[in-house]
């Protein structure tokens, strides 16, 4: 017989692995839920967590065989998880090293919820390469997804997929079966929106503008400076006056928001902006210099040019302020984006050239301008104007 002397003394090895396999199991244990009991029958009762019921009633004649049934469950459990246990550790462990930012971390979560209500409660082990294709291309019909948002789905499936092979629950290649899929483009709903609902028209910007001017209140000054700077509304609630030198401003930071552990959202500052490129310096037109000049009027000794009752002006306040001026304006709600988006196109139709634009946008190369942010911001009218001059379409009255 195998013996292990310590300290002059032999102790049996079978009687150490009797010992952690008592503790493994007392840990196990400690992880149930539920609590265990013995009822006036003198039968012993716990309950198992259960898919569909929620919890199912477990009876027993001894203590023993009830805790030898919950350790077989909990080992089950450990050894062949839920799509969403695996998906919350993959998420989890991403956040606490650092490679995703509470808001990313937050709207992995919202999309996991919205593509995986169903998928996200099997065990991980049963589900198989050509199921799991068919789930990811059924989802662009059933969710109606554009490139982008099945770009995303993408993202948190090979999450998961690549965790649960790392965890040797499944051995197929997450990675190789994306690249194999063939989903052609037309089979994704266009993110693309109608000029008229991306940018405020001419029409649209002078009835705005008259709107913000008839109270110009903290809030509405920087709705006014959006307009003439397009920063992103993250990035002009984030500003402070050590950013600002004349008609110069510095963007090198950005609010962010999460849930917190109460659920409700909590603001922050991150210390830099959305992307690498946005770390920029934005220049508004020097007879505009006036806003600025007001703002500090109204707010000489606040840290961030936005305060309002010694307290920081959140996204939140620009945003729900927009809505309040499109309606006494009368014209369609638009969002802060669609702000930054007009100032784009008002670049573009100036010929403003392609290097200060890409420098006041903070965007790496023009063809990002102008794919995703150039729009006709002309009426119909103006367009009508404009054809009238041409002298092939002067045909008269007829």
């Amino acid at each position: 017989m195998l013996q292990f002397i310590i300290n002059n003394g032999m102790i049996n090895l079978n009687d150490v692995q009797s010992c952690m396999e008592d503790m493994k199991r007392k840990e196990l244990l400690e992880k149930h839920p539920y609590k265990i009991w013995q009822g006036k029958d003198g039968k012993w009762y716990t309950y198992l967590p259960d898919a569909r019921k929620g919890r199912v009633l477990m009876k027993k004649t001894t203590r023993e065989a009830v805790e030898d049934d919950v350790i077989g469950y909990l080992k089950a459990e450990l050894d062949d998880p839920t799509v969403e246990d695996v998906f919350l550790e993959w998420i989890d462990r991403k956040a606490e090293m650092g490679e995703v930012s509470l808001p990313t971390c937050e709207r992995y979560k919202i999309d996991f919820g919205r593509f995986f209500s169903e998928l996200g409660k099997r065990r991980i082990k049963s589900v198989g390469e050509d199921e799991l294709e068919d789930f990811l291309i059924g989802c662009i019909a059933k969710h109606r997804l554009t490139a982008k948002g099945f770009s995303n789905l993408k993202i948190i499936t090979r999450g998961i997929f690549k965790r649960a092979r790392k965890k040797k629950y499944v051995q197929f290649g997450i990675t190789e079966l994306i690249s194999n899929m063939e989903v052609s483009r037309r089979a994704f709903k266009s993110g693309r929106k109608p000029d008229s609902e991306d940018v405020f028209n001419e029409e649209e910007f002078a009835k705005v503008e008259r709107a913000l001017m008839d109270e110009l209140d903290i809030v509405n000054l920087g709705l006014l400076l959006m307009f003439l700077s397009g920063l992103r509304v993250g990035e002009l609630a984030a500003l402070k006056w050590s950013d600002v030198d004349g008609c110069s401003i510095k963007v090198q930071r950005t609010e962010t928001r999460h849930r917190d552990s109460s659920g409700k959202y909590a603001y922050g500052i991150k210390e830099s902006p959305k992307t690498e490129a946005g770390i920029r310096e934005v220049v508004i037109p020097s007879k505009c210099a006036w806003i600025l000049r007001k703002i500090r009027l109204k707010n000489p000794f606040g840290e961030f040019v936005f305060e309002k009752d010694w307290k920081r002006v959140k996204t939140y306040s620009f945003r729900k302020r927009l809505y309040q001026v499109c309606d006494k304006a009368g014209v369609p709600r638009k969002s802060p984006h669609k702000i930054r988006k007009t100032y784009a196109s008002i670049l573009l139709d100036n010929q403003v050239s392609e290097k200060l634009i890409t420098e006041l946008m903070g965007h790496t190369d023009i063809q990002c301008t102008n794919q995703f942010y150039g729009r006709d911001r002309k009426t119909s009218e103006r367009k009508a104007e404009m054809l009238d001059c041409i002298p092939e379409f002067q045909l008269g009255n007829g």
